[in-house]
């Protein structure tokens, strides 16, 4: 095998082993501060600094079950696989095609729903939960080194591929750059206070 093409896989490997082990520690953080005010209404959430740093009032909010449970339990469980396919890329498993499209579609739906999530933080329930801007940060660069690797592993869709990665970081640094925009404008008052 050439080493161009196993430094993508390496590297996507690494992604998946770190991002979704960080995204993992995450969910987990998020799933015990939730057992903690469940078991103690007076409970406050150790990233609840203020009224606008709080994961107490996101965890609070409807959409924090977006589908009847706590969303941090979708949390362990795809981040969970992402770190384990992580690893197993590092020690050399080649995905085939049809895996290649499950992990697109998973992280697809991971970007949406986290997308879904950032705008509801910011005009919704109007805070911002440090456990959560940690796996917004690793999802993003999972869904998109996903994709780019999807695209490149089959005929129809691999100069797309290519022509996209040529571009990959500056895609991927304007994504961050658009979302902290947000929540800077978002939070502006806050902010202020904190010079």
């Amino acid at each position: 095998m050439s080493t161009t093409a196993t430094r993508p896989a390496r590297g996507l490997g690494w992604l998946y082993a770190v991002g979704g082990a960080l995204g993992l520690a995450a969910a987990v953080a998020l799933t015990l501060e939730k057992i903690a005010t469940l078991t103690d209404p007076d409970y406050v959430p150790t990233c609840s600094l203020n009224p606008t740093i709080s994961c107490g009032s996101v965890m609070d909010s409807d959409q924090a079950a977006a589908f009847g449970f706590p969303n941090p339990l979708i949390g362990i469980a795809a981040f969970a696989v992402v770190t384990t396919v992580g690893v197993v890329r590092l020690a050399g498993f080649a995905p085939p095609r049809w895996f290649r499209v499950g992990m697109q579609a998973g992280a697809t739906f991971g970007v949406v729903f986290v997308h879904w999530l950032i705008a509801a933080s910011l005009y919704d329930i109007h805070a911002l939960c440090p456990y959560c801007m940690l796996v917004w940060a690793v999802t993003i660069p999972i869904f998109w080194y996903t994709t780019l690797d999807t695209l490149r592993a089959f005929d129809a869709t691999r100069d797309i591929g290519d022509l996209l990665a040529r571009a990959h970081s500056a895609v991927l640094a304007a994504w961050y750059v658009a979302i902290a925009v947000l929540v800077l404008v978002e939070f502006w008052d806050y902010w202020r206070t904190l010079f």
